[in-house]
């Protein structure tokens, strides 16, 4: 029972170490070895959500269909809940990805609306909502390219890296909603960025 129990940790380890890959794509970080800070921007129109690869509009029409059917939330909850969606796409997961790579990157701090020679631009491509019932949960992911362009001239790319199934945490307050664990992914991702460039400008 015990070697099964083992083996079991085991996979489960792997799986999520395997999920968790900050992939260079093209360039390398010397670039920021004389940077002080780096302004951040999220973009969220090329993702396709869950298995099926739903666009947003079609994520967003089943999560309504689901919500009406359930007469405890009805239209209310079904307006709240959009709400909460529309405010974390505006702000939260930004501010969660920053917390995430700032908790790693101390030598380069990561701002958002700031003046700065370089930007980091993260493009979700595909988003896992993960599921939360009672008791227990399955964290988001995230797949996203991470594109360093400078500030004054985006078409200049500095930098490429893509992040792959970004595994997220089950620590923040919304995680029961959908919109909460995929802040949870974004944190992740930002804390997966902060640690290679940590290691790569030490």
């Amino acid at each position: 029972m015990k070697k099964l129990f083992l083996v079991l940790l085991l996979s489960i380890a792997t799986t999520v170490f395997a999920q968790n890959q900050m992939n260079i794509v093209q360039g390398s970080f010397d670039f920021l070895r004389d940077q002080t800070e780096v302004n951040v921007q999220v973009k969220y129109e090329n993702a396709v959500f869950q298995v099926e690869n739903f666009t947003e509009e079609q994520y967003l029409e089943k999560r309504k269909e689901d919500i009406l059917a359930n007469r405890k939330r009805g239209e209310e909850g079904w307006q709240k809940w959009n709400e909460a969606w529309n405010r974390f796409k505006d702000s939260e997961y930004l501010d969660y990805l920053l917390k995430g790579i700032n908790s790693k990157s101390k030598k380069v701090v990561f701002k958002k609306d700031a003046q700065t020679k370089y930007t980091v631009i993260v493009d979700a491509k595909w988003i896992y909502a993960g599921w939360h019932g009672g008791l227990i949960g399955q964290e988001a992911k995230l797949t996203s390219d991470i594109t360093f362009v400078e500030t004054e001239n985006p078409s200049k790319v500095i930098m490429k890296l893509q992040g792959d199934k970004i595994l997220g945490k089950p620590q923040n307050k919304d995680f029961v909603m959908e919109y909460g664990r995929i802040a949870g992914a974004y944190e992740a991702t930002g804390k997966e960025l902060g640690k290679a460039i940590k290691k790569s400008i030490k």
